[in-house]
């Protein structure tokens, strides 16, 4: 398992990327790294979180060495966009959790694309969606 986590500022839009890889080798590290490193920029870019995040699984799920059946690395993952003057705009994908602390309580914001919530009791440890995944937004 790697965390990495990117901020990306541009025009006072704030987009917060944290990525959990799956797995724990040198090639999850740097993979996981550099998708935060290109999700951030992909949601400021959008100023929607969910535009970004859907932006970048598109990319990964067209890599053709992944629809090929490769074992490539992949995230769980969490982004977060403050655009001035609008409201917070959080997505994720996987089995990731975001929370927002207002007045020393917190609320979760997401649930888990897990089996035990796809399947209702499936594992819980089976993740059914992630960033890095070679199945298009649909097909999932």
């Amino acid at each position: 398992m790697r965390r990495d986590r990117c901020v990306h500022c541009a025009g006072g839009t704030r987009a917060y990327a944290l990525l959990d890889g799956v797995g724990n080798t040198p090639a999850v590290r740097s993979w996981t790294r550099t998708a935060a490193l290109r999700l951030a920029p992909a949601a400021a870019g959008h100023a929607d979180a969910e535009a970004g995040l859907r932006a970048e699984y598109g990319h990964y799920a067209a890599d053709p060495a992944r629809t090929a059946g490769h074992d490539l690395p992949c995230a769980a993952a969490v982004v977060a966009i403050h655009v001035p003057g609008r409201l917070l705009s959080v997505a994720w994908s996987g089995d990731a959790r975001a929370y927002l602390l207002l007045d020393r309580h917190l609320r979760l914001l997401t649930e888990d694309h897990n089996a035990r919530r796809a399947c209702d009791g499936g594992d819980r440890n089976l993740i059914t969606a992630c960033l890095g995944e070679a199945r298009s937004d649909e097909e999932t």
